[in-house]
């Protein structure tokens, strides 16, 4: 036998693994994704308007946080809504959108600049 040729045993592991990989991204009721990883992850995916001097237009929260960052949980959406009315960029903001939890999906809302779940 060629020793390039896997053994019967490196199949079935391989198989194996792959099997479980498959499983674990599929949906379980109230669960957007089973994987661990993901589990235990919580952010937002929301659209916001910010208003200046009765002016209006997009706010894209995900530009004020840190190079790298791409999870945005609730608590994190409130310090940067209120670091934006802060320095005077916005005088409210408001928006939509879900959380995504290891509960599920959940709308949220943000009403005169404080985030509502």
């Amino acid at each position: 036998m060629s020793p390039a040729l896997p053994t019967a045993a490196q199949l079935a592991v391989t198989l194996a693994l792959v099997a479980w990989m498959i499983t674990g991204f599929t949906r379980r009721p109230g669960r957007w994704m089973r994987y661990p990883l993901f589990s235990r992850a919580t952010f937002v995916i929301v659209t916001l308007t910010g208003t200046k001097d009765g002016r209006t237009e997009p706010v894209n929260p995900y530009a004020f946080l840190s190079p790298g960052t791409f999870l945005l949980p609730p608590p994190q959406l409130q310090t940067v809504i209120n670091h934006l009315i802060s320095t005077g960029r916005y005088d409210r903001i408001d928006g939509d959108g879900r959380v995504l939890s290891v509960k599920g999906e959940q709308p949220i809302e943000v009403r005169d600049s404080r985030v509502v779940l």
